[in-house]
């Protein structure tokens, strides 16, 4: 099993210095309102690509008060047929450079994409409520999150795309833009674009594939579909971005390509889009969506993702919420859970790491529910 079994924190969020040792199965962070349950997943979520399960900005998660940069570093263990038994990887900004994210592995500097080849994290958060309410933009991230945890490579695909679609909707603005450069940089677009548009596609088809199969449970099934761009391959996309090449000289952006794509989800059960069922159901959909993800990850890349569940205790009924506790724990893999009472997480079994977060400080719980 891939888990953490160390992580600090220096000059991040709330946090001045902070060091957690858990196990390998859930590790559960309780604490009032306030006292940086969220910040210590995020610091997680910042183990793999991306702006961690915030979207914030660098400089906002460095300490207020603090040095002006900060420090994330952990420790994986990897399953025991693994070549090493762990690795040293790590991430943060320094005062000089608030907002360049440095990132390194077993003391190494590295490429932020190179830590999708360690391990995978997905997280589902109370803000992650609305996904079906808003923009297309989230679900976006929300998909390439999934397909990153089968594809590593999906996050250096997605990254060069957009440079090189920044850069040409740039070149596009001047008056007279050298067609050879606009070329070269729809040619780049093309290439890594189609890799990115293949990556979400599978993802799409083989989670909806797993999801038909599987058996009622206690949580919606959903259906899933892309919609809002139609992908006819790398030369397709070729051709469609050197014919639109005025149009989007007039729009001031690129009007096709894999980043007008929208993730659509639908309640089978229902038959109902996810955006027309109750606030309950969609938090169902989104939790039985990840779960089922999970398997397939497990199954496909032979290493479960990590998961990040923010209060996702205190939304589920009773009955529901042992539903999740025993799926987990039958499933295996390492679990990050956040509440404000201890009580909610009843029944989850001895082995679980218990920790109170207080003051800028994460101490063992002092008292066990079970």
């Amino acid at each position: 099993m891939t888990a953490l079994s160390r992580i600090s924190l220096s000059d991040f969020r709330s946090y001045p210095d902070a060091l957690i040792q858990p196990g390998g199965g859930f590790v559960v962070l309780t604490g009032e309102n306030g006292a940086g349950k969220t910040n210590v997943l995020e610091a997680v979520s910042l183990l793999s690509p991306g702006r961690g399960l915030r979207g914030a900005s660098l400089s906002e998660m460095a300490r207020s008060g603090g040095s002006g940069g900060f420090a994330v570093a952990a420790r994986l263990a990897l399953p025991s047929a693994a070549e090493a038994s762990e690795v040293d990887i790590g991430t943060g900004t320094t005062t000089a450079a608030p907002e360049r994210r440095q990132v390194r592995i077993n003391g190494a500097s590295a490429a932020a994409t190179a830590l999708a080849e360690w391990l995978s994290v997905l997280w589902l958060t109370p803000a992650m409520d609305r996904l079906f309410q808003e923009g297309a933009g989230g679900r976006r991230r929300f998909l390439d999150r999934l397909a990153l945890a089968l594809s590593p490579t999906h996050a250096v695909h997605a990254s060069r795309y957009e440079a090189a679609m920044r850069a040409r909707n740039k070149l596009l603005a001047g008056e007279a833009p050298d067609q050879d450069w606009l070329s070269a940089l729809e040619a780049r677009m093309a290439e890594h674009g189609a890799a990115v548009a293949e990556a979400r596609a599978v993802t799409v088809a083989a989670l909806s594939q797993r999801l038909a199969d599987a058996p009622e449970g206690a949580f919606a099934r959903p259906g899933l579909s892309l919609s809002g761009w139609n992908f006819g391959g790398e030369e397709a996309l070729l051709a469609e971005l050197r014919r639109a090449r005025r149009r989007d000289a007039a729009a001031g952006r690129t009007l096709a390509g894999p980043h007008r794509t929208d993730l659509l989800v639908t309640h089978l059960g229902k038959a109902q889009p996810a955006e027309r069922c109750s606030t309950g159901e969609q938090k169902a959909l989104l939790l039985g969506l990840v779960l089922a993800h999970a398997d397939l990850v497990a199954e496909r890349i032979g290493r479960r993702p990590i998961l990040l569940l923010d209060e996702v205790a205190a939304h589920l009924d009773p009955s529901r919420r042992a539903a999740l506790f025993e799926r987990l724990e039958a499933a295996g893999g390492q679990v990050w859970m956040t509440g404000t009472e201890t009580s909610l997480f009843a029944g989850i079994g001895a082995s679980a790491s218990m920790l109170e977060l207080s003051g800028g400080g994460v101490y063992p719980a002092p008292s066990r529910v079970t």
